[in-house]
């Protein structure tokens, strides 16, 4: 008897994530610009999989061509097929979405993307003379024969390719888009536009002008980015730091090989043979668009039509109703827990913790990890602050954060020279841990204030994602992660930890121990539940143990953004297991794990997926939930986010998506826009208590907190 399938490909499981994204640009309850977003994000996170997933693919067949990912057992090739098949399939999709939402956008607001082709005479008579002027000047066209080698294209960039007639040779003309001019043209009434790309392939006759022209399109190649850098030779004997050896590495990423070539339109067969050719791409890898192959112009739409009613409400992020404004950031986590949750709190209570810390005469030291930070970081400027003021930071910045190696070497530079220990993670391992230690000296003794977060320390994304962020001053957490600072400066890994769960060595093992724990309880007939929020599945290890948990009746609610390698619902094997997927107005990133029911539940926050990267390939930590309030806040986050119906897809025993709609009797729940309301009513609550009160800016302040004093007329 052939075995239930259980099991779905981790790339094609991706597809199916990007193919809800695309499902948001075709929803008609979400404003219209909002919706060129999400054909945008669409477009984008597919040059993503393409540069990083499609490369690597790429790079195994090459390596062993019989080789077989471990879950559905299909080769590097077999994966491409589907990949290339699926594409296929959504971009037409795309295409069509992007020309209905400018059609009813030019129907609501006269906004109109004009062609060549239906431009009025008086807009031709502009473009000709907008061409002859600011264009024709800068233009820099490039000609390829066999006297003139093909140039390297960079990655992401249009290009307008030109068939030239020749008689000994097939003849190439290439027209760069020019970085000095604006992508979207307004012409007259600020509401019509014209793609530059467009202007150039209209004028690309004129300006090969002493050719005959056979053929015209625009193209767009997209290059491999998947470079291990585990691969990278490099020891401790060799001259230059590790910090080098990346500066290399992300230089030799822009010359790496295409991996795709997206085309405007169809070139005869000679020219388009031979760009192939020089490209190095076979057939499976060419794309046709009949809309723009670059989305990210939609953005300045926003400043052209300035209309609320096109974009989301805005909403802003609120200070945590468990924070005051008035007191120490570090006395009121010494008595109490606090957790913040992005986007629906702001970042500044964090912020105001790491500033307090940088002149707070009794912190003696500030350790933190970073992956990826803003490009305009209060966080960095913090941490120099301390460094300047003699406090002892310990920065771990790590240099392999794919497409942010030039930023965070940029400020691994500057941490150094502001006086910070700058270190880098372990060899062959990835540090994606958001963990910070403050250590004090008190006349009490040795005191320590822990964050452990799922996202990273980084403003701009703290409203764009959903995130969690713990500061607790409990001891033994503090100890535990004083542990993993000192284990990463001596470039050896944690191997135990009795409250924190530390990837790469004790993070797995202890989740499969809390899923046996509910196995054990759901075989003596006692209830038994696991509730979990992630990014992604497909550890198969795990898989297999919720499978085990599903089969011994344990209760299993998912909700997984993005890949998501188990089907649920499949009969006998996983009918206990429900996945729901959540794409809406903000990135869903929090990781949260439940193990047990709500009266006796163990509760984590994490930066680890349930992905073999994070639980043994990288640094991750998880930090179990202790204080009873947060706990409960947790519990009911969980369930707010696992009985969305506005924006949940919830998985079949097929492997698709259906997304779920509100029944006849529910209201409709978009946990999203839920949670930010209740972070709007505990803000506004907090506020008419303050004013009916008439508390003073004092009342709550420590006495003895000379610095906070300063600090707050700084603030």
């Amino acid at each position: 008897m052939e075995q239930p399938q259980i099991f779905d490909n981790r790339e094609l499981s991706w597809l199916k994530f990007n193919e809800r994204v695309l499902e948001e640009a075709q929803d008609t309850k979400v404003p219209l610009l909002e919706r060129l977003s999400f054909i945008s994000i669409f477009q984008s996170n597919l040059d993503e999989f393409f540069m990083v997933r499609v490369g690597s693919l790429y790079d195994q067949m090459l390596i062993d061509k019989n080789a077989k990912e471990n879950k559905t057992n299909m080769t590097a090739k077999q994966q491409l097929s589907k990949i290339f098949d699926r594409v296929r399939q959504l971009e037409p999709i795309r295409d069509i979405t992007y020309k209905k939402i400018m059609e009813e956008l030019e129907k609501s607001h006269g906004l109109k993307h004009v062609t060549f082709k239906n431009a009025t005479p008086d807009e031709l008579k502009y473009l000709d003379v907008y061409f002859h002027h600011e264009i024709r000047p800068l233009v820099s066209p490039l000609i390829i024969d066999k006297r003139h080698p093909f140039p390297f294209l960079n990655n992401k960039q249009i290009y307008t390719i030109v068939h030239l007639d020749s008689k000994s040779s097939v003849k190439i003309g290439i027209i760069p888009n020019i970085n000095a001019i604006k992508r979207v043209i307004l012409l007259a009434g600020g509401k019509r536009f014209i793609l530059l790309e467009d202007i150039l392939l209209h004028y690309a006759d004129e300006i090969f002008e002493n050719y005959k022209v056979l053929g015209k399109t625009l193209i767009r190649i997209t290059r491999n980015a998947d470079i291990n850098e585990n691969e990278i030779q490099f020891d401790d004997d060799q001259d230059g730091t590790f910090r080098d050896v990346m500066e290399i590495l992300v230089k030799k990423r822009k010359k790496l090989s295409p991996i795709r070539l997206q085309l405007a339109n169809t070139l005869n067969p000679v020219a388009f043979d031979y760009l192939c050719k020089m490209l190095e791409l076979n057939e499976n890898q060419i794309f046709y668009s009949k809309a723009p192959l670059d989305f990210s112009f939609v953005y300045s739409f926003n400043d052209i039509l300035k209309d609320k009613s096109l974009t989301f409400n805005k909403l802003v992020p609120q200070t945590s109703s468990s924070v005051s404004r008035r007191t120490s950031m570090i006395n009121q986590i010494k008595r109490k827990d606090l957790l913040l949750s992005y986007p629906y709190e702001n970042i500044k209570s964090f912020i105001r913790l790491l500033t307090e810390a940088s002149y707070d005469d009794s912190v003696v030291s500030i350790k933190i990890t970073l992956y990826r930070v803003a490009k305009h970081s209060q966080i960095i400027d913090a941490l120099v602050n301390a460094a300047e003021n003699g406090k002892n930071v310990l920065v771990l910045v790590e240099l392999r954060a794919r497409f942010d190696e030039e930023n965070n070497i940029g400020w691994s530079k500057r941490l150094e020279e502001a006086g910070c220990t700058v270190i880098y993670g372990p060899k062959n391992i990835k540090v994606h841990s958001k963990l910070l230690l403050i250590t004090r000296k008190t006349k009490d003794g040795t005191e320590y204030i822990t964050q452990v977060g799922t996202g990273n320390y980084n403003e701009k994304t703290s409203t764009l994602y959903t995130d969690l962020s713990l500061m607790t001053a409990n001891v033994e957490i503090g100890l535990n992660a004083l542990e993993v600072f000192n284990s990463l400066a001596l470039g050896h890994l944690v191997e135990s930890s009795k409250h924190l769960l530390v990837a790469p060595n004790c993070l797995q093992n202890k989740v499969i121990d809390m899923i046996d724990n509910e196995i054990e309880l759901a075989k003596q007939g006692k209830p038994a539940y696991i509730g979990i929020k992630i990014n992604s599945l497909s550890d198969k290890k795990i898989i297999l143990k919720l499978a085990e948990a599903s089969k011994m009746g344990v209760k299993i609610d998912l909700v997984v953004r993005g890949i998501c390698c188990l089907i649920a619902g499949v009969k006998g094997e996983t009918d206990n297991i429900t996945i729901h997927s959540i794409v809406g107005r903000y990135l869903e990133h929090s990781r949260i794990y439940i193990f047990g029911t709500h009266e006796r539940c163990k509760i984590y926050i994490s930066s680890a997926d349930y992905m073999t990267r994070n639980t043994v390939r990288r640094v991750e930590v998880a930090v179990p939930i202790y204080d009873i309030d947060i706990k409960e806040r947790l519990w009911n986050m969980f369930s707010i986010i696992f009985n969305d119906n506005v924006k949940t897809r919830i998985q079949q025993p097929d492997g698709t998506y259906k997304k779920i709609k509100p029944k006849k009797d529910e209201l409709p729940l978009d946990s999203q826009i839920y949670l930010f309301n209740k972070a709007y009513e505990r803000a506004k609550l907090v506020q008419e208590q303050s004013n009916s009160s008439n508390i003073s800016s004092t009342v709550g302040q420590p006495q003895d907190d000379s610095f906070f004093n300063m600090f707050l007329k700084q603030d």
